[in-house]
């Protein structure tokens, strides 16, 4: 019996390495025939490049000759950008307004563009694109992401990663952006930069919210204001105290309140807290710099804009890749029929 169940278990075993090796020999035979109709396409894309060269080459001549045309007789191109903060979550409505000003100048619609950029009419013929970017770095994302983390609770902060933080973060999320805008005339951008941020200001919306976040900041300044004056006084008290303590003669009875353990702990506690309100007040400060408009102007848009002079928006290398490929295309529109019609002789 073990003689048999030996025998028994080699020719199993035998077949479980026949079958692997046919698993592996399909595996290695499957992977070279994909190569090997790679290379018969490949082979195939140089033959049609050789029978037809000489037309593409013609159709690249073309698009070279017709696109520095183009090119020559085209008005030059001139971008500026400003760089802007939004506030009080008015970034999604000032998207809306550049991409309203885009499609008008896309559309070429000077009167319309005129009214909305207050602007000549003839300036908004000049305007062909006018687009709107976030504007926000690594060193920026960490800084507005701690910010995010502070304000949630000790739960919600151990729930939310930096990657997942990432993962959501948008446009509408970066704390600076970038308008640009493209003309034909270098002046024109500089003309159009007061309608784009008071179109923001003017909203009734927006003039409520920097109303009441004004108010706000007038109040919490005048509260410190009032701490601050309580604990001055408070420290005057204590120092007239210990002066009047000081003048008494030898042998009465007096409280020191120097030797007192719970005057000294309040005497510390009040310049931690004068302290606490010295940086509070600076935050405030600083948080009334950067509310004191609707769209705070980083960075505003030069008297003249810049040249473009993008190598890939050129009509010089844009129409020779255009023509080659409606060609190529073309030709193997044609050479697929001509398989298909003649498919049943192979």
């Amino acid at each position: 019996m073990n003689a048999k169940e030996n025998s028994s278990d080699d020719i199993d075993l035998a077949q479980l390495f026949k079958l692997i090796g046919n698993a592996f020999t399909t595996i290695f035979i499957f992977i070279a025939n994909i190569f090997k109709t790679a290379f018969h396409f490949f082979i195939l894309l140089l033959q049609f490049i050789r029978v037809h060269f000489f037309k593409l080459i013609v159709a690249i001549f073309l698009g070279l000759g017709i696109g520095g045309y183009m090119d020559y007789t085209a008005l030059p191109r001139y971008r500026s950008s400003m760089i802007v903060q939004p506030n009080f979550n008015s970034v999604q409505q000032l998207y809306n307004n550049i991409e309203f000003y885009d499609q008008l100048a896309k559309q070429q619609e000077s009167k319309a563009l005129a009214e909305a950029l207050n602007i000549s009419e003839s300036a908004a013929g000049d305007v062909k694109k006018v687009i709107i970017s976030s504007f926000s770095d690594q060193t920026q994302r960490i800084k507005q992401f701690s910010e995010f983390i502070q304000g949630l609770d000790s739960v919600s902060q151990k729930q939310v990663h930096y990657e997942d933080y990432l993962k959501n973060f948008n446009d509408i999320n970066a704390k600076f952006h970038k308008i640009e805008i493209e003309t034909t005339s270098p002046g024109v951008a500089k003309r159009c930069q007061k309608a784009i941020v008071t179109s923001i200001e003017n909203n009734e919306y927006f003039k409520l919210q920097k109303e009441i976040n004004d108010d706000n900041i007038a109040l919490r300044d005048s509260i410190i204001e009032q701490q601050q004056k309580e604990i001055n006084d408070l420290q005057t008290f204590y120092k007239e105290i210990k002066v009047l303590e000081a003048k008494k003669p030898d042998g009465t009875t007096s409280i020191n309140l120097a030797e007192n353990k719970t005057d000294q702990i309040s005497e510390i506690e009040l310049l931690n807290h004068e302290k606490e309100l010295k940086d509070e007040k600076i935050s405030l400060n600083k948080e009334k710099a950067n509310t004191k408009s609707t769209i705070n102007i980083i960075s505003e848009f030069p008297n003249k804009g810049t040249l473009v002079n993008d190598f890939f928006s050129k009509k010089i290398v844009l129409t020779p890749i255009l023509f080659m490929s409606v060609l190529f295309l073309t030709l193997a529109m044609v050479s697929l029929n001509r398989y298909l019609r003649n498919y049943g002789e192979y």
